[in-house]
C-alpha cells in the first residue's frame, strides 16, 4: 500500500510538471471514451434491450412478403384473431385499434391518441402499470358492451393531470363519453404511442380490420411459425379478400424490433465502428505523447537505475501514470457521455428506434466504458513501459541529440503510431465526407413542388358521425370552406393521403383496352382540385376537374408524367380510361361516389383528364413512382388533411384555424403534432437518417482531426525541444532558419506521407462500407482530396509551430542548451 501511494504521488508531481502534456492525454482519451460511451448506449438500448415485455423476443408482428422484396402488414377480424390464439404455435394474441378522439367538457377540445385494446393486451404484455390497476378480462366480455374504464399513459398523465396520483378515480370525457381513470402504465410501456388505452368491444363483424401481435411457443422458430399459419392466412383472404394484397399471399413473421433493427441497426453499427476508431486515435494520440515523453526522460530513467533503481519499479511507476491518466479520462468521458447521450437521442430520426427504449448511461455500459479506460491504459502504458525502463547508464553522458534519437526500435514505433493515426483520421474524413455528399444530393433533389409557407392539418373523423357519403361529403366541403376564410390564409384544399415527398397507397390498375403488366401498381391520392395549386405543381397536359366535378365525386383523374411515359408512350393518356381494383365500399368507415360503383364489387373507369409534371412521392431517395389523383369525393375515410398556404409563417395560424374547425363541429379536433412541409420532410426516414449520419460522422471526423493534429504537434514539439542543440550548433556553423524548418518538416514527412497513403488504401477498400453511410462514394476523387487536403493542412499547421520556434532559437543559448 504505501508503495502504490508513493508511485500515485510521484505520479502527480510528474504529470503536475507537465501541464500541456497531461491535459492533452486526458482530453483525448476523455473524446474517445465519451463519445464511444453515448454510442454504445445508443445501440445497446436501441438494438440489444429496447422492450419492457415480456419474452419480446418471441413477440412477432405478420406480415405479407411481397414479389419486388418488402413487406406488408395487415389486419384480422376479431372472429380471425380468436382463431390465431389456438394455433399450435401461438402462445397467445392480442389485438388493438388505434383512434384519435377529443378530450371534451373543455374549452377547447383536445386531441387524444387513443388505443382500443383487446381485455387480454396488458396480461399480454406482462408489464405492471405505475398507478392503479390496468386493463383486465372483466373489462370487456366478448360480446358485451365494454366498462367506460381508461388507462393512461405515462406521459399523458404527466401532461394533461400534471402526474397528480389522485387521479385514480375521476373521471375523462373522450368524445361526450365519460369514462373513470382505473390506471396508469408503466413510464415505459408506449404501445402504438397512446395517449389512453380503452378496452375493446369485441364483435363478430367481418368488415374492421385490427392489428393483430402475436407470441410464439417456446421453441417455434419464425420459419415454423410461417409454415403453420400460412393455410389460416390463406383461408382469411378467402373470407375478408379487402383486408389482403391481391394474388399469391406468402406469410412471414418478423421480430418485433426487425423493422427498425433494418431501419437503424446498420446506421448505428456504424456509428458504433466510427467510434470506436476515434478511441483508437485518442489512444493512439497518448501512446504518441508517452513514447515522446518517455524519450525526453531517458537520462532521468538512466539517473534511476544507477542508483540501484529496478526495471520492475520503473515498469510500475510508468504503468501508474499511464493508468492514472486512462482513469482520469474514463470519469471526464462518463461526464462528457452524459451531455452528448441527449443530443444523440433527440438527433435520431423520429420513428427510426422504438420508444420504449430506455436510452440511458446503464451498469453494462459502464462497465465497458471502465473496461475499455483500463486495457487501454495497460496498452499504451505497457509499451514505453518496457521500452524505456532499460536504459544505458552511459546515455547518462551522452549528449541530447544522441538521446533524442533513442532506439531503432523506438522511432519505428513512434512512426507507426503516427501513420496509424494519420490513416484513420483520413477513413473517418472519408466516411465523413461521403455521408455529407450523400445528405446535400439528397437535400437538393427536385422536389416538384413547393413546401414553403404551406402546411398540413390533419382532422380524423369521430365513429359514428357524418355516416353517409353526403353527410361526410359536406362535412369535408365546409371544413375546407371554413379553414380558407381564416384570416392570412392564402388558399386552402384537402389532401386525404396526398402530401409530398411520401404519399398516397399503392393499388394495382387496369387500363381500359390494355392487356395487364406484371406488377402494374400506381400510387392514388384523395385530393381536392385546389391541391394543385396549392403545392405549385405545374400542369403538363390537360386540365385539372373542377368544383362541379369535385362536388359530384365525378369519375375522373389526373396522372403524372412518370405514369404518362410508362403506361401511355405514344402520348395517348389524355381521354384514357382506368379502373383502380380492390375499392370497395365499407360503410361507416369508407364511402363510394354514386359514381365510382360499377357492376358488382367492381369500381368505375376513370378517365384521365390531365398530365401534371412529377413531384417526388416516395421519398426523398427514391425515383419517382406513377400516381394518380381523384376527386377526394370519389373515396372518402374517416381522416383527411387540409393543405393551408399563406403569406406568413403557417404555424402562426394553427390557433385561429383550429378554432374555425370548432364552429362546424364543437367536438372535432385537429391533429396534435401539427407541421409544415418543410418540417414534413425533414421527418422522413431517408432525410432524418442523412441529416443524423451527417453532422454525427462530421463531428467525429472533426475530433478526429483535432486529436491527430495535437498528437503530431506534440511529437514534434518533443523532437524539436530534445534537438534544439543539434540546432544550435548547425545554425552556429552558418545553416539557415529555411534548412531547420526544413530538418524539422522532413523528421515527421515519411510518417505522415505513409499515414495518408495508407488511409486512401483503406478509404478504396473499405469503399462500399462507406458508401452505406450515404449516397456519397469514397471513390468520389474530388472527395478524397478534399479530405487529403483537410488533412495536410492540419498537419502543416501542427508542424510548422515548432518548426518555426526551432528555427528561431539564439544559437548561443541553443548550444548551452542541455
Amino acid at each position: 500500500m504505501q508503495s502504490l501511494i508513493q508511485n500515485l504521488s510521484f505520479a502527480l508531481r510528474q504529470l503536475r510538471k507537465s501541464p500541456g502534456f497531461t491535459f492533452t492525454a486526458i482530453l483525448s482519451l476523455a473524446l474517445g471514451i465519451g463519445a464511444t460511451t453515448a454510442v454504445f448506449s445508443v445501440v445497446y438500448a436501441i438494438l440489444a434491450d429496447p422492450y419492457p415485455y415480456a419474452n419480446p423476443d418471441r413477440m412477432v408482428h405478420m406480415r405479407i412478403l411481397q414479389k419486388g422484396g418488402g413487406n406488408n402488414g395487415f389486419g384480422t377480424t376479431a372472429p380471425q384473431w380468436q382463431i390465431l390464439r389456438k394455433s399450435p404455435v401461438v402462445e397467445d394474441a392480442f389485438i388493438t385499434d388505434q383512434w384519435n378522439l377529443t378530450v371534451t367538457g373543455s374549452d377547447f377540445p383536445e386531441d387524444v391518441n387513443a388505443d382500443y385494446v383487446s381485455s387480454n393486451t396488458f396480461n399480454f404484455m406482462g408489464v405492471p402499470g405505475a398507478l392503479g390497476r390496468l386493463i383486465q378480462p372483466s373489462d370487456a366480455v366478448d360480446g358485451q358492451d365494454p366498462q367506460p374504464v381508461a388507462v393512461l399513459s405515462y406521459k399523458f398523465w404527466h401532461r394533461h393531470f400534471n402526474g397528480d396520483p389522485s387521479v385514480l378515480g375521476h373521471t375523462l370525457q373522450l368524445v361526450r363519453k365519460n369514462y373513470t381513470i382505473v390506471g396508469v402504465a408503466a413510464p415505459r410501456f408506449t404501445w402504438d404511442d397512446a395517449d389512453v388505452y380503452l378496452p375493446m368491444k369485441i364483435t363478430q363483424d367481418q368488415v374492421k380490420a385490427f392489428y393483430c401481435g402475436l407470441r410464439l411457443k417456446p421453441g417455434v422458430t419464425h420459419a415454423q411459425a410461417d409454415a403453420a399459419l400460412q393455410p389460416l392466412i390463406q383461408q382469411f383472404a378467402k373470407d375478408t379478400p379487402t383486408h389482403f394484397p391481391k394474388g399469391d399471399l406468402r406469410f412471414h413473421v418478423v421480430g418485433l424490433n426487425e423493422d427498425f433493427v433494418q431501419q437503424l441497426g446498420g446506421t448505428l453499427y456504424l456509428l458504433f465502428t466510427a467510434v470506436a476508431l476515434l478511441l483508437a486515435i485518442g489512444c493512439g494520440n497518448v501512446s504518441i505523447l508517452l513514447l515522446a515523453r518517455g524519450t525526453a526522460r531517458q537520462q532521468e530513467f538512466a539517473i534511476r537505475s544507477a542508483i540501484g533503481a529496478s526495471r520492475w519499479v520503473m515498469i510500475r511507476q510508468l504503468l501508474t501514470e499511464a493508468l492514472l491518466l486512462s482513469l482520469t479520462g474514463a470519469l471526464l468521458g462518463i461526464g462528457l457521455a452524459y451531455v452528448s447521450l441527449g443530443k444523440i437521442v433527440s438527433s435520431l430520426p423520429e420513428y427510426s428506434f422504438p420508444h420504449e427504449a430506455a436510452i440511458r448511461i446503464n451498469m453494462p455500459v459502464l462497465i465497458f466504458c471502465v473496461g475499455v479506460s483500463v486495457v487501454t491504459g495497460l496498452l499504451f502504458g505497457l509499451w514505453p513501459a518496457l521500452e524505456f525502463s532499460r536504459p544505458q547508464v552511459n546515455q547518462m553522458m551522452q549528449g541530447s541529440s544522441r538521446r533524442v534519437a533513442g532506439s531503432v526500435n523506438g522511432r519505428r514505433t513512434l512512426s507507426a503510431l503516427i501513420a496509424a493515426q494519420i490513416a484513420l483520421t483520413l477513413l473517418m474524413l472519408a466516411g465523413a465526407g461521403a455521408a455529407l455528399e450523400g445528405f446535400v444530393k439528397m437535400s437538393q433533389v427536385p422536389l416538384g413542388y413547393d413546401p414553403h409557407n404551406i402546411m398540413s392539418v390533419g382532422i380524423p373523423v369521430h365513429e359514428g358521425t357524418y355516416a353517409t357519403w353526403e353527410a361526410r361529403r359536406a362535412f369535408f366541403e365546409l371544413l375546407r370552406q371554413k379553414v380558407s376564410e381564416t384570416p392570412g390564409v392564402k388558399m386552402a384544399a384537402i389532401s386525404s393521403n396526398a402530401t409530398p415527398p411520401n404519399n398516397g397507397f399503392e393499388n394495382t390498375f387496369q387500363i381500359l383496352g390494355k392487356p395487364p403488366l406484371q406488377e402494374q401498381k400506381l400510387r392514388a391520392n384523395i385530393v381536392s382540385e385546389g391541391y394543385f395549386p396549392a403545392l405549385k405543381i405545374p400542369l403538363a397536359q390537360g386540365r385539372i376537374w373542377d368544383e362541379a366535378e369535385n362536388h359530384n365525386g365525378a369519375a375522373v383523374t389526373v396522372i403524372n408524367e412518370t405514369m404518362a411515359r410508362k403506361y401511355f408512350p405514344k402520348g395517348d393518356a389524355l381521354g384514357s380510361s382506368i379502373k383502380m381494383e380492390g375499392l370497395e365500399e365499407q360503410p361507416p368507415y369508407f364511402f363510394l361516389a354514386p359514381g365510382m360503383k360499377g357492376e358488382g364489387k367492381n369500381s368505375a373507369w376513370l378517365r384521365i383528364v390531365g398530365v401534371i409534371q412529377d413531384k417526388l412521392d416516395d421519398g426523398m431517395d427514391k425515383p419517382v413512382k406513377p400516381e394518380i389523383f381523384v376527386p377526394y369525393t370519389m373515396a372518402m375515410g374517416m381522416y383527411t388533411q387540409i393543405l393551408v398556404r399563406s403569406d406568413v409563417p403557417p404555424l402562426s395560424l394553427l390557433n385561429a384555424i383550429r378554432k374555425q374547425v370548432a364552429t362546424v363541429d364543437a367536438d372535432q379536433q385537429t391533429n396534435g403534432v401539427v407541421r409544415d412541409l418543410e418540417h414534413w420532410i425533414s421527418t422522413q426516414p431517408e432525410y432524418a437518417r442523412g441529416q443524423f449520419i451527417s453532422w454525427l460522422f462530421g463531428a467525429f471526423a472533426v475530433l478526429a482531426l483535432l486529436l491527430a493534429a495535437v498528437g503530431l504537434y506534440s511529437v514534434v514539439s518533443y523532437s524539436a525541444a530534445q534537438r534544439t542543440n543539434e540546432f544550435g550548433i548547425r545554425m552556429a556553423l552558418g545553416a539557415q532558419r529555411g534548412h531547420v524548418l526544413g530538418i524539422v518538416f522532413k523528421s515527421i514527412l515519411l510518417s505522415v506521407g505513409g499515414g495518408v497513403a495508407a488511409g486512401l488504401l483503406l478509404a478504396f477498400a473499405l469503399n462500399k462500407v462507406l458508401a452505406q453511410w450515404a449516397e456519397g462514394s469514397s471513390r468520389d476523387p474530388m472527395m478524397l482530396v478534399g479530405a487529403t487536403f483537410v488533412l495536410g493542412v492540419a498537419a502543416v499547421i501542427a508542424c510548422a509551430i515548432p518548426a518555426r520556434r526551432a528555427s528561431r532559437v539564439d544559437p548561443m543559448t541553443a548550444l548551452r542548451y542541455e
